[in-house]
Order: structure tokens, then sequence, then C-alpha cells
């Protein structure tokens, strides 16, 4: 199961989950538009992974009771109350089809529409008594953002849909031309899917967008807030007062996803009123296709979580776009409720904003990144004191694993948001994965702010792979610690340090099993080889149990691949994941061939890189060959596999990569392709890490194109 611990870490919350979803469940409807995958009958996103069962017991107790549940629960959108005494969920509850589906959805008729009752129902779990109850019908709309958010006094701001209606049907006959025109503008956009296609796509957006915000008590009582909008997000002030809510609106595009489209940020009172617009975007299809380009107004917005409701947004001072040449991108700025004062310039980041982690009135640290150099910088700032500079704690280049210096710890902040740990001495708190040449292991290292001196605290060691999930308290001196090997899945520990030295021995607080021993004995490691140029590559070999290749002789293997754009050999030749790890197959993982007898090679590093001015993608099939050649080349010598024998196969661009493969090489005698994109002039305003369009880097676009290849 997957474990949640309540706020203060008393109560442990063990959420079972499905090993495979169902046919029915698979062939459940999809309505596709403005880059969204719906489920039609339930409102919610289409393919939604839910967990089936809900169990609980304290930390001390060795035995959890299961909360009884409606039969076949689908439970989602998990929420902890202020008090930390409640949890809140969706079930999500499916009825038999009343009749047929169509292409584009259901296709009901009004009358059969109302008689169905699938949909998301509010539940609210007392975790001392183990006993859930439903505060609503299943009537919420969880089509976009979230449908629930708590309120500090235990009630509930919810998005709930329209029951009374039935979805628009789709027109025999098309009600005119689709017509669109570009009047000068220069307006690139990337290839997207599941896009706006005609009016009937528009009506279904709406139709399925389309909520009221409602008041619900913990008994179950509704007050109408607003009337029906297209809502995105809502979002509640950390103290309750305030509904922060963005609504997009006409006109919509057919050229991007609703991301771009129009929208509004207001703030409103909790009786629905508005009191405040934060911004009013208009449509953005004319944004650069620079990773780091972005639209031009407050783009951004959010909640500080250590205040009750001060407001934050973001505006870029270049425009939104990245190729402009400046000394500062973007600005962020506050404004205190009631948000009839004038707003405060906060920070400028050198760089694209990236996110901010809010401590106190005296600490905040915000995080800047460029694409183009694969930078991420790292900023001490004092919110509530302008005289105070930032203060840059790090540079480094993102893609450098072995450098990474973790995150930092957060905790349950004075008004219920996460907030930074800050230790008495101003110390903040570091997790981090502690990838290095010597292997994987995290460790959790306590910051001295003011002298910039780090002190480990815990480490991972030996055959296990070991992470900080809680730290308790603000010393660190007790803290959760999720513990796995090969052969023990992942269990949970308390540790208690003494001192600086000596940590008291830890307590266990889970026992979980394992829920496939017939894997218990596979052979598991992370093989390196160097490629053609010197570059040392990795990956995870796997073998099926009790295989000696000495003795048995070699199988047949299969390499599942996803290569990674790289501006440096250094990053590109980390090794960032640990052979420690407890791997066991679900839904479609390819570990499931070997019950039948297979190899596998699970990720492969094929890097491309591109150093200084170079782009990676200039040499793409010479560096994808001779990683390809590489790894076959190692697993002929170790005697894994004939090399006749050999396949590959990999998802989105990893499919990419296999057909490319086929296309260009005889390493492999077959190929599993799923869901990938093979002609990159379909694509011709950027792909994956390459940002040059058809017309800048149209040899690069067609020699990349294994369908110009292989016939």
């Amino acid at each position: 199961p997957a474990v949640a611990f309540s706020p203060d870490a008393q109560w442990i919350v063990e959420l079972g989950r499905a090993g495979l979803p169902t046919i029915e469940e698979l062939a459940e409807p999809t309505v596709a538009i403005a880059g969204l995958r719906i489920n039609p009958r339930t409102w919610e996103s289409a393919k939604a992974v839910h967990y089936r069962s809900i169990s609980v017991r304290r930390r001390d107790e060795k035995t959890a009771r299961l909360v009884p549940l409606p039969e076949g629960a689908r439970i989602r959108n998990l929420q902890w109350s202020y008090c930390g005494q409640y949890l809140a969920f969706t079930n999500t509850s499916v009825k038999p089809l009343v009749q047929s589906v169509a292409a584009d959805g259901v296709n009901y008729t009004e009358g059969s529409y109302l008689e169905d009752k699938s949909g998301l129902s509010l539940w609210v779990l007392d975790i001392a008594k183990a006993e859930a109850k439903a505060l609503s019908a299943p009537i919420l709309n969880a089509v976009s953002g979230s449908a629930v958010r708590w309120l500090p006094d235990n009630s509930f701001v919810c998005k709930l849909r329209d029951a009374s209606k039935a979805p628009p049907t789709a027109p025999v006959l098309p009600s005119g031309p689709i017509v669109e025109e570009n009047l000068g503008r220069v307006a690139p956009a990337r290839t997207y899917t599941n896009l706006l296609e005609n009016p009937h796509d528009e009506a279904l957006l709406e139709y399925y967008l389309a909520a009221n915000l409602v008041h619900i008590s913990f008994s179950g009582e509704q007050t109408l807030l607003t009337e029906s909008a297209l809502f995105r997000e809502v979002s509640i002030s950390p103290d309750g007062q305030w509904i922060k809510t963005t609504q997009i609106h006409r006109p919509f595009s057919y050229q991007v996803p609703i991301s771009r489209f129009p929208r509004r940020t207001e703030i409103l009172d909790l009786s629905g009123k508005s009191v405040y617009t934060v911004s009013e975007l208009p449509l953005a299809e004319e944004i650069p296709n620079n990773f780091d380009s972005v639209r031009s107004g407050k783009r951004a917005s959010g909640w500080r979580a250590d205040k009750p409701a001060t407001l934050y947004w973001v505006e870029a001072l270049d425009g939104g776009d990245a190729e402009v040449d400046c000394e500062y991108r973007d600005a962020v700025y506050m404004l205190d409720a009631p948000f009839d004062g004038r707003a405060r310039l906060f920070w400028r980041a050198q760089l694209r904003f990236n996110s901010v982690v809010w401590g106190d009135g005296r600490i905040a640290i915000a995080y800047e990144a460029f694409y183009n150099t694969r930078q991420v910088q790292t900023w001490k700032l004092a919110p509530d004191d302008e005289s105070v500079s930032p203060e840059l704690i790090e540079s480094r280049n993102f893609q450098d694993a072995y450098s990474h210096p973790g995150e930092f710890v957060m905790t349950q902040g004075p008004y219920g948001w996460q907030t930074l740990l800050i230790s008495a001495q101003d110390k903040l708190y570091l997790n981090g994965r502690g990838a290095s040449p010597e292997g994987i292991y995290p460790f959790l290292d306590s910051l001295n702010l003011a002298t910039g001196e780090k002190e480990r605290l815990w480490q991972s060691s030996g055959n296990n792979f070991a992470r900080v999930a809680r730290v308790l308290d603000p010393e660190a001196t007790e803290f959760i610690v999720r513990q796995e090997s090969k052969t023990e899945p992942g269990n949970y520990w308390l540790h208690k340090r003494v001192d600086s030295e000596t940590s008291s021995e830890p307590v266990a607080l889970t026992d979980f099993r394992d829920p496939l021993p017939w894997y218990q004995n596979i052979h598991k490691e992370i093989v390196r080889y160097p490629r053609r140029d010197g570059l040392e590559l990795s990956g995870t070999l796997y073998l099926p149990p009790g295989h000696d290749l000495e003795k048995d002789g070699p199988l047949p293997t299969l390499l599942w691949v996803y290569p990674e754009e790289h501006k440096s050999r250094e990053t590109a030749s980390q090794v960032t994941k640990s052979e420690n790890t407890f791997g066991r197959p679900s839904r479609s993982s390819v570990m499931f061939l070997l019950t039948q007898g297979y190899a596998l090679l699970s990720g492969p590093s094929m890097p491309i890189i591109g150093e200084d001015e170079a782009q990676p993608n200039d040499t793409y099939l010479e560096q994808l060959i001779d990683s390809a050649q590489a790894a076959v080349d190692y697993l002929v010598e170790r005697g894994v596999c004939d090399r006749r024998k050999v396949a590959i196969g990999g998802h989105s661009y990893g499919a990419f990569t296999t057909a490319n493969l086929l296309a260009h090489t005889d390493l492999f005698c077959a190929g599993i392709a799923r869901s990938g994109a093979y002609n990159r002039s379909l694509t011709p305003f950027g792909f994956q890490g390459e940002q040059r369009n058809f017309w800048n880097a149209g040899d690069t676009y067609i020699r990349m194109s294994p369908f110009f290849v292989a016939d």
C-alpha cells in the first residue's frame, strides 16, 4: 500500500492499490479536448488511477483498522484537514452504462443521462474512529484542478457540476466551415495533442468545465457561492477567508491547449463576491518556442504559506521572450488582504522564475532556472524586510545529479500549510538523493544560513536504499525513514538522534511484505560500459531468477530506452539510479518479460550531447547509434545475449528512438515502439529538447525522422 502520515505524524494511513486495471476501467469513454482527457461519466481525468481501500492506525499500533467503504470504491484527491483529525477524499462511483458510447463521448438522451448516477462524491474520514461518511452525492467536478478545498473550520469549498443538463450531441452535419486566420502575427506553436477542432468540441469544453462553487458544511449542507463558470483552479487563503479562482473564457483556440486560453484570476470573499481582480490574460498563441519563454502579464499567482492572506504573483520583465537580452527576466510582487493597497516588489529573478518556498518573515527560498544553460540558482530572501538584499546560496547545472544539495525539508506551518522547517539557530534541512560515483546514498543535512556550513546528520548505507520521509521536530532529533532493498519492499522506520555522533536503534513503523515473491531472486545490477568516444554509460540489468549465464547460456534480451539531451559530458555519464531499490512490475512494466525468460537492460543511458555552441541534436543519430552499439557489445561480451536475439523498445521519445535504431542499424531483430512520433516535419516548431524550428534546422529534422528512411 501507499502510506500517508497525519500532519502530526501520529497516525498512519495505508492506501490499498490495485495491481492492474480492469478491462472495464480501460474501456471507459474518453473526451479529448483542449489538451485535456476527460472521463465524461465521472467528470475527472480519463484513466485516472485510484486507491481501493483505506486502513488507519496510530503510529505505535501494529494492526491497522480497515475503513468501511462502498463496494468497488475508487479513492482519489486526499487532503488533510487543518486540524489533522480528518482526511477528505473523493470516491468515484461508476454505475452500469444505460446507453451505448459514441466515438466522441457518451451518447445519452437527456432522460437516460439524468438516470446515470456515476461521478465523484465528497467523503470525510474521522481518523481516530476509522469511520468515513459521504458529504455529497456524486456531483463533484474534477475535470480541471482540485474539486475540494478545506476551510479551517472543517467545512469545504467544492466545485459541483451541473447535473440537470445533458451533454451536447454532435451534429449530424457540420454547421459551417472551420475558419482560421492569421493577420500578420508570428505565432509558432509546438505540436499539441487533443486540441479543439470544431464548434462541437468548444461546446463540450464549456459543458464539462462548467462548475458552481459551493460551500459544504461538515454535516453536508450546501450553500451556493457562485453561478456556473469555467473554473481552471480554485485555492483558499491560509486563514480561510478568501478564495482565489482562475476561470477560462472565449475566444478559444484550435492551435494551443487550455493552459494558454484567455483567463481571469480574481479573489472572492466567503460569500462568493469578487473583491479583487489579480489578472486578465488574453489568448496566448504567440509565445516564442524557446523553453524559457512564457506568456506576458501576471502569469502565475499563489498564497504565501506563512501568512494569513498574502497574495503573490509573477510577471515577466522581458515580455516573456527568453531570446531578449536583459538583466532581470521576472519580478515577483506581493499584496496583503484586503487587497486594496499597493503591491510591493518582492524579488527580481535574473533567470526565469521557477518557484518559492516560504519559511517566515525572515526566510524564504526562491529558485530560478534557465534551460539553455541548464543553470539553476537558489536564493535566500527576507520577505518582510526590504532592507535585506537577496543572498545567492547556490548556482549549478540542474542536470548535475552529483552536486544536487537536496530539497529543503518542509513542515506544517502556523496556518496548516507547508513551510520551511527552521531550527532555533536558523538552520534549514536538506533531504538529498545522494547520487555519487560510488552509488546512490540519500542523506539529511543541516544548513547554517549564516555561515553556509553544512552538517551531515544521517546517510543511507549498505545494501539498501533509504530516504528521509518526514522530519518530526525543528532540531531534527526524530525523523521517519523509508527503507527498501532488492528483496525487501519499502518500510518506514523511526530514527532518533542522540547527538551528532550517535543514534538510537531505529523502530519499525510498518512491516509490508513482498507482494510478488517470484521476483525475489531476480538478478538486478547497475552495469557500466564505455561508448566509442570514451563516455561511460550505464543501465540496470535484470536476469530471471536462478539464471546462471555461464551454465545456462545467453537469453533473448530487450533494451527499454529513453534518450536525454545534455550540454555536458560530465552530467551525461552520471549514474542516477540505485541497484538497491525494490523493483516489482505493475501496470505496463516490461519487468513482466522476466517471467517469459527474457533478460532486460532497463534505461541504458543514451545521452545526446551538445557542448558550448553545438546543439545536442546536431549529432543525434551518431550518438544514438554509438550508445546502442556500446550496450549490445557489452551484453554480448558479458554473455547475456546472442547478438541475433536483441530487441529494442520504448515509450514516446523511446518509441522514436526504437524506430530510428531499427531504421539505421542491424543491431536489433525486433522493436516495440509505444506511442511515438516518427516524422519530425509534422512537429515543425520544436519537439522534446529541440527548440529550433524546422526552417532553422531542416536538415536536423529530416535526418532525425525515421519516416524518411524506413520504407
